[in-house]
């Protein structure tokens, strides 16, 4: 699905070099690459604040924490989703809401956020799913109506723009309260293990991160807060900090590819493509389809497999109908968008080193197989 060792390949210079000089230099945790990471990041993003941690699930938590939202607070995300977005909710003792998304952009239904509202709910969790934003300005002013805290789940769309109504831009997790991403390999930003960050324009906000993502220590051996041990090791800022550099390029490798394959299935009726979103730009993390309904999945994936193509599915079980989320407040057919998504969608590969000939023999065997 990815290719991570031919990305390698072409920074595998700047890499090796950098991982030894962190070996050479022993600064394995909190070494200058971590602060020179996070400083390229916020400039990236046109950010105040970047904090670095150890994972994506992380990075939902600390924000979680540092909003202070207390046992029994509702939280609103969508059941189409990685189970990391709720997970936190959870875990923390919160409620997870959880809510329907769009047929087409795969993105929350802020309509649905909307009717979810209650007394008890303290946050929005958008996820920007698959690689673009959610309705980000019309779920801003929900959250201003209604003085809600916006985490943005920015794991799949790291590099995304999202574009206001009065022309004004701002990239994928700048625009919440905190958004929060992951560096894992597979990421359109990846590292070489495990990464994470969270984002803030809020001066006092970003001081709180900290303190929490640190043991709650203001200064070393005073806690002020209760805190948890996540922070990115030198090595991986190393790696993440050769990418950033690459992070547009990367981009439109996978927009080529996302238009290759729109242009090869556009004649194909039991196939549905991607649709873009017109506030938002695409950063690709997955290319997804919607199979017809005459398709079987299942037997697809195997005679792909077969063939030396790779395909998932993401995601094949709705969280409301997880045994973990189970609820009286949601059942099996409340939601029938993503209900549909899960049991049509299938991804393919793609990555940063898909060339034409690989991106026609996937489309040929495709086409073949579903027409």
């Amino acid at each position: 699905m990815v290719d991570l060792k031919g990305q390698y390949e072409k920074i595998k210079t700047e890499v090796d070099a950098g991982i030894q000089e962190v070996i050479n230099s022993t600064a394995f945790i909190n070494g200058p690459a971590v602060k020179e990471f996070q400083a390229d990041l916020e400039a990236y993003l046109h950010v105040k604040h970047v904090i670095p941690c150890a994972n994506g699930t992380d990075a939902l938590q600390i924000a979680m924490m540092a909003l202070d939202l207390k046992p029994g607070d509702e939280v609103i995300t969508a059941s189409f989703t990685y189970v990391a977005t709720a997970e936190v909710i959870g875990l923390l003792g919160l409620t997870p809401v959880l809510v329907d998304v769009n047929p087409d952009t795969f993105d929350i239904d802020v309509k649905a956020i909307e009717k979810n509202i209650t007394p008890k709910t303290k946050a929005i969790v958008p996820v920007h799913l698959f690689g673009q934003c959610a309705d980000m300005e019309a779920i801003m002013a929900l959250a201003k109506k209604h003085n809600l805290f916006v985490i943005e789940d920015v794991a799949q769309a790291i590099g995304a723009d999202y574009t206001f109504s009065d022309g004004r831009k701002a990239k994928a997790g700048t625009i919440g309260t905190i958004g929060c991403t992951s560096f894992f390999p597979s990421k359109n930003l990846g590292c070489y293990g495990d990464g994470g960050a969270i984002y803030t324009n809020d001066d006092e906000l970003a001081r709180k991160l900290k303190m929490i993502a640190h043991h709650g220590q203001s200064v070393q051996y005073v806690h002020d807060v209760l805190g948890v041990n996540s922070r990115l090791d030198t090595i991986q800022a190393v790696v993440l900090k050769a990418k950033l550099k690459h992070l547009d390029e990367y981009a439109a490798a996978r927009n080529r590819a996302a238009a290759f394959y729109d242009q090869a299935f556009s004649s194909n009726p039991n196939l549905k493509t991607p649709v873009r979103s017109k506030k938002s730009t695409h950063v690709f993390h997955q290319y997804t389809l919607q199979l017809g309904a005459g398709i079987d999945r299942a037997k697809l994936r195997e005679q792909l497999s077969e063939r030396g193509i790779p395909a998932m599915i993401y995601y094949p079980i709705p969280l409301h109908m997880q045994n973990a989320y189970k609820s009286d407040r949601f059942k099996a057919g409340d939601f029938p968008v993503t209900e549909k998504l899960c049991a049509c969608v299938l991804s393919l590969p793609m990555h940063t080193e898909l060339d034409n000939e690989t991106l026609q023999y996937i489309a040929d065997q495709v086409n073949e197989l579903t027409k």
